[in-house]
């Protein structure tokens, strides 16, 4: 009998860029742990920030059953995607089998990741520096990506590296952010409600990495992906108004 097709696609960049589009454009996920205890799975939902370097970040307490299991075994998975209306198994998922990382509170990267977490999410401002409180870093190993009807990929590890820029673009990623908006104050909006019909609303940069841009209104999230990665300050000064103003 001759083989059946294989329902799994050979993965390609548009892959990895809607995967990236998935993770990184998530403001929230379930994450599935293995409970210490009865060694049974168990899913709870989280808030997302993301590292430069292509690493999902949670803000956790550590009286948190998943803050627990994480401790015990760092061993985890997320599911991002959200359904809309009609068959929610019709929308794109993506499955993310990733290595928890405890980021120490007084690191360079805890002092990173806050910033970028606060930007993404302000409101957890209210509880961010309680002591109970950590970050931990999602270090993607595999994933499955259901892209749509007929269009399933495997991604590994090396598909979710986002590779840091030369120079000192990260070292202040917020003045950055700052520049850009006061350069092209209608910038961020006109990327999030004219290239990705996002609603109205006064929108404003939040974080980047070297393939993309973030853009946040209020309880909403939009992930811009670049034409092409970007090493330096002054491409993604170049890069960003030529996207938005290429829009008719």
């Amino acid at each position: 009998m001759p083989d059946k097709p294989s329902v799994i696609r050979e993965t390609d960049n548009d892959a990895r860029r809607q995967a990236r589009i998935l993770l990184r454009g998530a403001r929230f996920a379930a994450i599935g742990v293995i409970d210490p205890e009865t060694r049974f799975p168990s899913v709870s939902r989280v808030l997302l920030g993301s590292d430069i370097d292509g690493a999902a970040v949670i803000l956790v307490s550590g009286l948190s059953a998943h803050t627990k299991a994480l401790t015990a075994d760092g061993r985890t998975s997320l599911l991002a995607g959200e359904p809309g209306k009609g068959d929610p198994l019709a929308y794109p998922r993506l499955s993310v089998q990733c290595t928890a990382e405890p980021v120490e509170r007084d690191s360079e990267t805890h002092l990173r990741l806050r910033t970028r977490f606060l930007a993404r999410h302000p409101k957890s401002a209210l509880y961010i520096d309680f002591p109970d409180f950590r970050f931990f870093r999602l270090v993607p190993r595999s994933a499955s990506l259901n892209g749509g009807f007929g269009r399933a990929y495997l991604l590994s590890e090396d598909d979710f590296i986002i590779g840091n820029p030369s120079g000192n673009l990260f070292k202040n990623e917020q003045k950055t952010l700052l520049d850009l908006g006061e350069r092209f104050p209608n910038l961020a909006s006109r990327i999030a409600m004219e290239l990705h019909k996002a609603p109205s609303g006064k929108w404003a940069f939040c974080g980047f990495d070297s393939q993309g841009i973030d853009i946040i209104y209020k309880d909403l999230l939009v992930r811009h992906e670049f034409s092409a990665p970007i090493r330096t300050q002054e491409q993604l000064f170049l890069e960003l108004p030529n996207s938005a103003y290429a829009v008719p």
